[in-house]
């Protein structure tokens, strides 16, 4: 088809005019530069366009290279488990404050130094090979690595996250460390003003580094015996329940409790002690407003400890039922063993209070996932009697625990750990990376109607824990003991340990003598004969 007269002549002013411009050095620059931007453009393009195929899947080898379900982090989780790893380690603060406040004056110094380097050590320890022990395959007896025989000493060969949780391996390191920590610290808190630090140094070792990992193990690890308890070909089969602990009241707590009573008992009370039983009574604590202020660090710390141990942040429903059955029985047991102690002194017990609150925090400790929060007061209200009872029992029986740990500890964990067979709901499942797993078995306790076999299984996994933990800690005590390292000398406790163990006091401005109580409640010369 030819061209109109009037489309030739369009065509050929069009070439005129490109040559009119093409002549004029300003249009050149600008036409330059327009046709360099399109091509630069169209070469982003093209860069982006093969850039997102090499994601979508364009290779033809996509198929040999899919991710396994352990190569993927899930973000969310991850924060959220780091988060509850930061408020758990916070919790020394409290631990520090709490064993500080309740201590004479001169042994401020040596608790400050005990809680601060079993801290490093446990850290240390749980790297190279604490971490393996409790969490890796192995056994039912002892972890070692992952399930195709690798080892994590060290924290070698370690996968991107932990097992199936989709939380990142090293985030779950932190938060089980921070776990670890808190056994170690309770240990030294029923242990002071007559532990030797080197000692101190040599039964961490044992503490962080075997007994809390191995044992542990037991009920957390991945094939612990504790932990498949009553499954076919497992320990106990008939049984048909297996151990459960949430989040440590037997774990962390009782352990903890345990060894610090095997401690107190081969040390023996520090000099001047005079039991009721002899006439005498506790040692007064030199600061309760620390003691008070870090009793409430803990309880902070504490909504790390059992919300955190969901290991998901996706299921909202069950971090916020934890938090809530956490904070109710604390509260329920601080106000019980307040009431339940007035008859004995006729005064409002500070000292009983706080160690009633902590109380109701180990104790719902191991429930707090699967009760009610009517469930979490009863089972509070419980727990701060126990404080009370447990402090008087081992007044009676003349053991020296400066700041309530064995009652607090031990015997709240172990009445925390009995009470899931009797208070647990059946209503909830477990928490997984995306929720809650509605198909989960649904732990029904006593009375709820759900029989004795929930409430056995927690009882034979508690008592296995609770003698063989007394037993190990007893042997490694005495062992020490055997060292001379386990305890100062006589000369070295009369003289302060601080001074004795550190050089250095922890109120240099003030002068302790016997005149002066109050600052340090010193032991009197006609008490030490």
């Amino acid at each position: 088809m030819k061209s109109s007269p009037h489309e030739c002549i369009r065509k050929v002013n069009k070439v005129s005019r490109l040559k009119e411009r093409l002549s004029d050095p300003e249009w050149r620059k600008y036409g330059a530069t327009l046709l360099v931007g399109k091509l630069g453009a169209i070469a982003i393009l093209l860069m982006l366009f093969a850039i997102v195929s090499s994601f979508i899947g364009g290779s033809a080898h996509a198929d040999t290279t899919a991710l396994k379900g352990n190569d993927i982090v899930n973000p969310i989780n991850t924060v959220w488990v780091l988060l509850a790893a930061f408020l758990v380690f916070g919790m020394q603060v409290g631990f520090t404050m709490l064993e500080a406040g309740f201590c004479r004056s001169k042994e401020t110094v040596n608790v400050l130094m005990e809680c601060i380097v079993d801290t490093c050590l446990c850290g240390i320890l749980f790297y190279a090979f604490g971490f393996a022990f409790m969490f890796g395959h192995g056994n039912g007896l002892i972890g070692r690595g992952d399930a195709a025989g690798h080892n994590w000493y060290f924290l070698n060969n370690i996968p991107e996250t932990y097992e199936t949780t989709g939380v990142a391996f090293l985030a779950f390191w932190l938060f089980q460390f921070a776990f670890a920590d808190t056994c170690s610290t309770i240990t030294s808190g029923a242990m002071i003003g007559r532990t030797g630090f080197v000692g101190d140094l040599i039964y961490s070792v044992g503490v962080s580094g075997f007994i809390y990992p191995i044992v542990g193990h037991w009920a957390w690890g991945p094939d612990g015996f504790l932990a498949t308890m009553g499954s076919a070909g497992f320990f106990l089969p008939k049984l048909g329940n297996s151990f459960h602990d949430f989040a440590g009241s037997t774990v962390v707590h009782t352990i903890g409790g345990m060894i610090a009573l095997a401690g107190s008992i081969v040390l023996g009370p520090r000099l001047g002690r005079k039991f009721k039983r002899d006439g005498g009574g506790p040692m007064l604590p030199h600061d309760l407003v620390v003691a008070a202020v870090g009793g409430l660090i803990l309880w902070f710390g504490w909504y790390g400890f059992n919300p955190g141990s969901t290991l998901s942040a996706m299921d909202f429903q069950g971090i916020g039922r934890v938090a809530t059955n956490t904070t109710l029985a604390a509260c329920a047991a601080g106000l019980s063993a307040m009431f339940y102690a007035y008859p004995q002194t006729k005064k409002w017990d500070l000292g009983f209070t706080v160690n009633g609150f902590l109380a109701g925090l180990v104790a719902i400790t191991c429930p707090c996932y699967w009760v009610s929060p009517t469930g979490s007061i009863a089972l509070g209200l419980v727990a701060g009697v126990i404080v009370v009872i447990g402090v008087n029992l081992l007044e009676w029986l003349r053991i020296d625990d400066p700041i309530g740990a064995v009652p607090v500890h031990a015997m709240a964990g172990i009445w925390g750990t009995i009470s899931l067979g009797l208070f647990a709901t059946g209503k909830y499942g477990a928490a997984i990376s995306t929720g809650s797993d509605p198909a989960a078995t649904r732990l029904k306790g006593l009375l709820y109607g759900g029989g004795l076999d929930l409430l056995k299984a927690q009882i034979i996994g508690n008592l296995i824990i609770t003698v063989s933990v007394f037993t190990a800690a007893y042997i490694l005590m005495y062992a020490v003991k055997m060292t001379g390292t386990l305890r100062v000398s006589k000369a070295g406790e009369l003289e302060g340990i601080d001074i004795h163990e550190h050089g250095i006091p922890a109120y240099p401005e003030f002068v302790l003598h016997e005149s002066a109580p109050a600052h340090g409640y010193a032991v009197r010369t006609e008490d030490q004969d």
